[in-house]
């Protein structure tokens, strides 16, 4: 076991520098390494300390990592970019390589976490005890950087870590499991420490010494508390399930839980509002008595006090909301305060309920003040908390939601038991009500509500429209004396004000938060503020489920609120364990759903008993079941409160501040106006015949109407992300114009080369710029549909990316040596960029409305469009870097790629562990493949490893994407982490194998390199194996059905050869059986795959072993099955192709259904019985069986003549009927295909529909044999290209579901016309044979539909693929295609090298080479000029589209086609006379030949054009031109050969013999071989005289009469 002191120096010396509590933990890592190596116990606090720090939140990563690559860049200066990015593959390497280490320490330090952590705790309390003495001693000083405020902060935030840790650690060990019981005991062990540092921090900053001394020893007692609970959690794991122990275990956990709320209450201030609460506690006592005291006060005085009161109450709670954000004394000044002004309200209250006569009335103004009670409670609990943590997650907006509590509680109280002047009531609770929503306007730095930018919008408008009604109302009815509906109007006036309120701080929080220099928040794992709501709402649901005076109904809407909060945590939990990468809190999340699911529905249970008989016996067994719903939902919301699932509030810069300020200017003004107008229209109320008060509230009035008209408009100018967009489009566009002024010089071949940097650097450079550019796609796609405060951010960083793009793209582009390559690569740069434009305008409307939907579909394409041209751009970058061995860009990817398999939180997956499974076998095979392919082109053809090494990482980074998920999926997770690991060995292979090859690349000849590349691939051969095997290890049932399902479909394909062969008439046996020889072994296979089938079936629902024993055994029987059928149908003989056939359509059949079966068993392992994936087993076994007794019967039947055709009509049906159902299934094929491929199709319908006809009309049996064969082909065709045709994707839904229909219909009334023809075998009457043609018909009219559809699908541009003209067209620009390939070839030719002569002038190859250039590009100019020429005939009408007498256009057709071929032809057998002369294997004379050739067929496509066409057209001109030129460029050639013979003629010295015989000799050898030339030459016309004629019998009409 490697140890952790191996763990690389990189990551012992780095340091972080994000704000997270936990990034110190890095260089602790350095400081215990040491310690580790001697004690074990201090290895596993490392390890924690490690994992803590790598966890939480991937901060270190994604803030050191993802920022320096997203900033390199847009980094000046070469050298630091280029240092930049090396620091940052780095840090992420030697993360990558911790969290490895760190893995490892966990298996090694596991068992002994629990010790670990009680050690731990032991620790810190003898720590503290040492601070206690240094105090007492007055020696205990705050260390470096700790101050009072500071450490009370830390010891707040942390006391919430602790309460989860423990709620975790109590789980975990009351379910047994000692694996998480550790991590939760560690994860305690580690908040104690921080606590505990916190603690002696608050202490050594205080001046007060009695404070200090009950804070140390609160902090021991937490201390030893916690080393209790560990304690009693490792005895619990000893004896799981035993009551007694749990017991302990749960009295410990609330003695803890005391001492740590005495600890936080020990902090400056906390006591304060500790005795505030107790005193609104004691002072709420006064209304638990059955009697009030007697009235000491007049009801006009009590009616004052407790106006008075109200207003000194409700300014209090403003006092608290202020001071909870201040010092520690302000907050005790101010709760002391409201505790005080609260009970003074409390007596007047109860002094005002005193003069109520009607006991009603008089129990309502109690309960009022009982939840003016329950929310100042509240409020004082909230200012708590926010002043314990100020960074808590929303917890201002919950201060602020209890002060507006307590104003609305007081209000509600003031109009139930005060008796004032008419309108009076209601403008002080308004009033009260507008003092209350101030605060929201006070510093929005967070969010208010969870209404989006547009939302506001709205919310301003509507509620703007409903102030200026009310306000019109309040004049009016002032005017009027309508005291009631005055109430009304000021009441909606208040409500319509605090939702404008309301509306504007959101927005301006919004625009705060867009602004491109603010950081956006974080969403938390869980939303604390949802629990903490919950909590409370439940609560109070219980307290009136079980008081004595809750009427029925009360029950009944408690139990809805109950059955709603617990319902909402529960989801809540759901979601939050899919999303946490922490399996401790994964399973405590899980086990809080199932504990409050269960007492929720025991609570239910008691409801119902309760609703039935409000006894007092039911209503004490509801309270006993309320308290295990509380006591878990407590438990819940205290671990829901931990830090780490918090959100990150937002930073608001300076720039968002200011951009927030004429939203809140013009809100305040509205509220201040607001306020004066309302006063004003108390009294005018009372004295409406004021002159100077009606002035007073018109001005009051414009001045609220300008204030809300500058607000709206205020929010329509700040709306987020606009202001950035057109910046961006700007930068954009600049930068196109860039780019523009770089082509214009490539064109005209002035672009500067960049002599300052490297074309390797630039690549990297422009490499990591388009990647940044295409991940920031789908943000700004997603802001742009929604999320309007994120759309300046990702825009603005989008443009910044465009200068450095357009930078490096032209220096790029500069250094390329080839100039199509440069003008391509400009192309691609400025398409990318025009891509960006048009996906900023289309962000910009949208402008994240996610009620805007008419935007979103041009989002959506602008979005698509900038994908593709992202790939363009890197598929050409990777092209350009493998050519010159430039992996660094393929390094990066893959490296990347292994990175993101060890991000903390995994994507929701959306598929199972073993489609998983299933694509990555597919990947790690094909990385294999290529590896080994790798190996052969490092000696044979090393100019192509970089497009394999492409392809490696290609293939890694898809590995990858589905091992991250395969991991997360896995069970147990140690399969995953095996996963992952096997995973990241291969991307280090990949990387060593893509690097040799790029080094390879650039040396060629290096043996060394050759051989460590080879090694390298044998490596990554390795690796692949190790993956596969871990993937075996999850599921080696699936594993075994993935490698039988590719044998299968092996054995499928080896059949349909063997059909090819037997259609063909050549499959013979090799010895002369008979099928008798082999009928026995076939039925014996048979049966064994049967039972092969059920172990499939049964495997499915047992283990992976037996599974894979089924998998294994059935693949192994159907080889067997196949090889002996096959031997069977070869015993038939070639004779019989059509019973050969049959039989072995039959096995296929058999085949088909087993790949189908195994598929279902794969998907169906380890699923419930009532899972949907378990019926589809079952139907596929069904079929399975079919098709083997459907074999079994064929086998019987083929020897015997009178009924194997009617059996192979049988299994055709059936067989046809199955395809059916795939048919009519909703995958979607793999590929596509045109609608002219489907129409050729359904041709084949038409004729096996004829045959069937014949056949049962006939009633042979060798006709009914062959109607099946032809009728499976022609149905699957058919089916195969329906589906694919429909689900092109330039086909609507509409003509998709036309085509299946018509499809499935055509099928269907085939069906029924072969059942019929089974029906006439079996007693032929002629009436049933009158039926077989209108079942024909039905099939016809079907087909008919289906080719009116593949119109319908080709649109406009249909055309009927057996149109002569059609094809006339396709085989001349197919001619045209074959010419340029037939060029491109000459292209790369180079004549062969030759000593040079002094005397030497002309290089014959090179003249050859140049002119067969000529003729091949004049050839394909040529077949262009025709092909434009045929459809302006077409288009003139001289040539109908359909042609109205096919026999004369079609002969002009195919004369046209036939010519096309032939200068086609022509071109290519230049093109390697003219390769194999220069490389000396051909004469000149066959270059001659072939050159006249061309000419040749040249002039008969002249003619056959000249036919027809005007020969003043335009394309009739072109047309001519071309044909010129051909013939010059073979007139030149020709030239240029016959001077070489004639030179080679000149050049060819005889030696003439001196001695006599010796010259008789030579004289009579030359006579004979003259003669013998001369008789070649006769031979050699006469042939050619005969293949003219041969010719000349198939040449069309005009042709004949030219040649003539």
């Amino acid at each position: 076991m490697p140890d952790v002191c191996d763990i690389p120096t990189e990551c012992r010396q780095a340091s972080c520098s994000c704000s997270h509590p936990d990034h110190r933990c890095l260089p602790e890592c350095s400081s215990l390494q040491q310690e580790h190596c001697r004690s074990p116990a201090t290895g596993a606090e490392l390890q924690g300390t490690g994992d803590k720090s790598l966890n939480a939140r991937g901060h270190c990563q994604l803030l050191m990592v993802t920022s320096a690559k997203s900033s390199v860049p847009t980094v000046m200066d070469q050298a630091a970019a280029m240092q930049l990015g090396q620091c940052a593959k780095n840090l992420a390497t030697s993360l990558a390589e911790l969290r490895t280490a760190a893995q490892k320490a966990h298996e090694a330090c596991g068992p002994m976490e629990i010790h670990s952590a009680l050690t731990a705790v032991q620790t810190l309390k003898a720590e503290l005890q040492d601070a206690k003495m240094a105090d007492i001693d007055m020696q205990l000083k705050p260390l470096p950087g700790e101050s009072l405020e500071k450490c009370a902060q830390d010891l707040g935030s942390t006391s919430k870590s602790v309460g989860s840790s423990m709620a975790q650690l109590l789980t975990c060990a009351a379910q047994g499991n000692e694996h998480y019981t550790g991590l939760a005991a560690r994860e305690t062990a580690q908040a104690l420490k921080t606590l505990a540092q916190a603690a002696r921090g608050v202490a050594a900053s205080t001046t007060n010494p009695q404070a200090a001394a009950a804070m140390l020893d609160s902090a021991c007692d937490v201390m030893e508390g916690s080393a209790m609970l560990i304690h009693e959690a490792k005895q619990a794991l000893v004896s799981p399930g035993d009551a007694e122990s749990q017991q302990r275990l749960a009295q410990v956990a609330k003695a803890v839980s005391h001492s740590l709320n005495n600890c936080v209450n020990c902090l400056p201030g906390q006591k304060d509002v500790d005795m505030a609460l107790r005193s609104i506690g004691e002072a709420s006592k006064k209304l638990l008595g059955e009697t009030l005291p007697p009235s000491t006060k007049s009801f006009h005085e009590a009616q004052s006090e407790l106006n008075q009161t109200a207003a000194d109450l409700n300014q209090s709670a403003g006092d608290v909301v202020h001071a909870s954000r201040g010092s520690s004394t302000q907050l005790a000044d101010a709760s002391g305060k409201f505790s005080e002004d609260f009970d003074e309200f409390l007596d007047a209250g109860i002094e005002m309920a005193g003069h109520t006569q009607v006991k009603d009335e008089q129990i309502q103004v109690i309960g009022n003040l009982k939840n003016i009670s329950m929310a100042s409670s509240k409020l004082l609990l909230a200012a708590k908390s926010l002043s314990v943590d100020p960074g808590a997650a929303n917890a201002k907006n919950l201060l602020a939601a209890a002060a507006r509590a307590v104003t609305e509680s007081i209000n509600q109280l003031i109009t139930l038991a005060t008796q004032q002047a008419p309108g009076q009531k209601e403008c002080d609770n308004a009033l009260r009500e507008l003092e209350a929503v101030k605060g929201m306007l006070a510093n929005p730095n967070e969010p208010v509500s969870n209404l989006s930018y547009f939302d506001c919008i709205e919310s301003v408008m509507e509620n703007s429209k409903v102030l200026g009604e009310s306000m019109a109302g309040i004049s009016q009815n002032c005017k009027t004396g309508d005291v009631p509906a005055f109430g009304g109007c000021v009441g909606v006036a208040s409500k319509a004000l605090c939702g404008l309120t309301e509306a504007a701080g959101q927005a301006s929080y919004l625009v705060g938060v867009s602004d491109p220099n603010s950081q956006a928040g974080h969403q938390g794992l869980v939303d604390a503020i949802q629990f903490a709501r919950a909590n409370q709402a439940i609560q109070m649901a219980c307290q009136n489920l079980v008081d004595p005076d809750s009427s029925p109904s009360q029950v009944l809407s408690s139990a809805t609120i109950v059955a709603k909060h617990t319902s909402a945590l529960c989801n809540a939990c759901r979601l939050a364990s899919s999303k946490t990468a922490n399996p401790t809190a994964k399973r405590h999340f899980v086990q809080s759903a199932k504990e409050v699911a269960n007492s929720t529905a025991n609570l239910v249970k008691t409801i119902k008993a309760l609703d039935g008989d409000f006894s007092q016996e039911n209503r004490n067994t509801c309270l006993g079941a309320t308290a295990p719903l509380i006591e878990a939902v407590e438990n819940l919301t205290a671990f829901a409160s931990n830090p780490e699932f918090a959100s990150v509030p937002a930073q608001i810069s300076y720039e968002g501040s200011a951009a927030q300020e004429p939203i809140l200017q013009s809100a305040r003004s509205m509220l201040d106006s607001s306020t004066h107008l309302l006063k004003t229209a108390r009294s005018l109320v009372i004295n409406p015949k004021d002159p100077p008060t009606w002035s007073v509230l018109a001005g009051h009035s414009r001045t609220v109407s300008d204030s809300i008209k500058g607000l709206i408009t205020a929010i329509r100018d700040k709306a987020p992300g606009q202001r950035e967009c057109d910046y961006s489009i700007d930068n954009i566009n600049r930068c196109i114009r860039n780019i523009e002024q770089a082509s214009l010089a490539a064109v005209s071949q002035n672009l500067a080369s960049r002599d300052d940097i490297s074309l390797e650097a630039l690549q990297v450079q422009l490499t990591s710029t388009v990647q940044e550019i295409g991940y920031l796609i789908d943000p700004i796609s997603t802001a742009a549909r929604g999320e309007a405060a994120q759309l300046g951010h990702k825009v603005t960083q989008l443009a910044g990316y465009y200068e450095p793009l357009i930078r490096a793209s032209v220096g790029v582009a500069s250094k390329l040596q080839v100039h199509q390559q440069q003008m391509a690569f400009l192309d691609q740069t400025k398409t990318l960029a025009e891509s960006a434009l048009q996906m900023i305008y289309a962000a910009k409307e949208g402008g994240g409305n996610p009620k805007a939907s008419h935007t979103h579909d041009s989002i959506a394409e602008a979005a698509q469009l900038m994908r593709e041209a992202v790939d363009d751009i890197m598929v050409t970058l990777n092209e350009v870097a493998s050519e010159g061995g430039m992996v660094g860009g393929m390094v990066d990817s893959i490296t990347e790629a292994m990175g993101r398999l060890d991000e903390g939180t995994s994507p929701e997956p959306e598929g199972s562990f073993v489609d998983y499974q299933t694509t990555m076998v597919k990947y790690s095979k094909a990385i294999a493949v290529t590896a080994q392919e790798m190996m052969t082109k490092s000696v044979t053809c090393p100019e192509e490893l970089g497009g394999l090494a492409s392809q490696v990482t290609t293939d890694y980074s898809q590995l990858a994407l589905q091992g991250r998920l395969a991991a997360h999926t896995a069970e147990p997770k140690e399969i995953g982490f095996q996963i992952k690991t096997g995973v990241q060995e291969l991307g280090h292979g990949c990387i060593f194998l893509v690097q040799k090859a790029g080094a390879l690349q650039i040396t060629p000849s290096d043996s060394y390199t050759k051989r460590e590349l080879i090694e390298c691939a044998r490596t990554v051969t390795e690796k692949v194996s190790m993956v596969l095997s871990a993937l075996q290890a999850g599921n080696k049932g699936t594993q075994a059905c993935i490698t039988a399902a590719s044998a299968v479909s092996g054995i499928i394909a080896d059949l349909d050869t063997t059909i090819m062969f037997a259609s063909a008439g050549t499959l013979n046996a090799e010895n002369d059986e008979s099928f008798a020889d082999h009928r026995e072994n076939i039925l014996k296979t048979a049966k064994a795959l049967v039972e092969d089938t059920k172990m499939l079936v049964s495997g499915a629902a047992s283990g992976q072993d037996k599974l894979a024993q089924a998998a294994q055994s059935s693949a192994k029987t159907i080889t067997q099955l196949t090889d002996v059928v096959k031997l069977g149908a070869a015993s038939i003989g070639s004779d019989d192709p059509e019973t050969q056939v049959v039989l072995i359509n039959a096995v296929k059949d058999v085949a088909k259904a087993l790949a189908e079966l195994i598929g279902a068993t794969k998907c169906a392992a380890g699923k419930a019985a009532d899972d949907p994936s378990m019926y589809q087993l079952k139907s596929a076994a069904k079929v399975m069986v079919t098709n083997v007794t459907s074999l079994l019967k064929t086998v019987k039947a083929v020897e015997d003549e009178a009924t194997r055709g009617t059996r192979a009509l049988e299994a055709t049906i059936e067989c046809i009927k199955q395809e059916l159902t795939v048919f009519q299934s909703k995958d979607v094929p793999e590929k596509s295909t045109t609608p002219e491929e489907f129409i050729r199709m359904t041709k084949g319908i038409t004729t096996a529909t004829a045959k069937a006809v014949a056949a049962g009309n006939s009633a042979r049996q060798e006709d009914v044999i062959s109607t099946a064969n032809l009728s499976r082909k022609a149905i699957f065709d058919m089916l195969t290209t329906c589906k694919q045709a429909a689900y092109h994707q330039e086909v609507n839904k509409d003509v998709r579901s036309r085509v299946l229909l018509y499809g499935t219909e055509c099928t269907t009334g085939y069906i029924d016309l072969l059942e019929h023809v089974l029906l006439v075998l079996q007693g032929p009457t002629a009436e049933q044979k009158q039926q077989l043609v209108f079942l024909s018909k039905r099939v016809a009219g079907a087909v008919t539909e289906l080719i009116q559809t593949a119109e319908a699908m080709k649109g406009t541009e249909w055309v009927d693929p057996e149109d002569p003209t059609v094809i006339a067209e396709t085989e001349l620009l197919g001619a045209a295609a074959s010419i340029e390939a037939a060029a491109k070839k000459l292209e790369q030719l180079k004549p062969r090298a030759k000593p040079k002569q002094a005397d030497e002038t002309l290089d014959f190859e090179e003249q050859i080479l140049e002119a067969a250039k000529s003729i091949a590009a004049a050839t394909s100019a040529l077949v262009k000029s025709a092909s434009a020429a045929q459809r302006e005939l077409v288009a003139q009408g001289k040539v109908g589209s359909i042609p109205a007498n096919a026999v004369d256009d079609g002969q002009w057709s195919q004369g046209l086609i036939s010519a096309a071929r032939m200068v086609a032809a022509a071109t290519s057998n230049l093109c390697e006379a003219a390769n194999a002369s220069v490389q000396g294997q051909a004469s000149e004379e066959k270059l001659i030949s072939s050159a006249k050739q061309v000419a040749a067929s040249t002039a008969q496509l002249l003619v056959a054009c000249k036919v027809k066409a005007d020969q003043d057209s335009e394309a009739m001109r072109r047309l001519q031109a071309a044909g010129n030129a051909v013939k010059r460029a073979s007139d030149n050639l020709v030239r240029a050969a016959q001077k070489a013979v004639f030179d080679k003629a000149d050049d060819d010295n005889v030696v003439v013999k001196t001695k006599f015989v010796g010259g008789i000799a030579q004289i009579i050898a030359a006579q004979e071989e003259m003669l013998r030339k001369e008789r070649e030459l006769e031979e050699a016309r006469k042939k050619l005289a005969q293949i003219r004629q041969q010719q000349y019998k198939f040449l069309p009409s005009e042709l004949r009469e030219d040649e003539n």
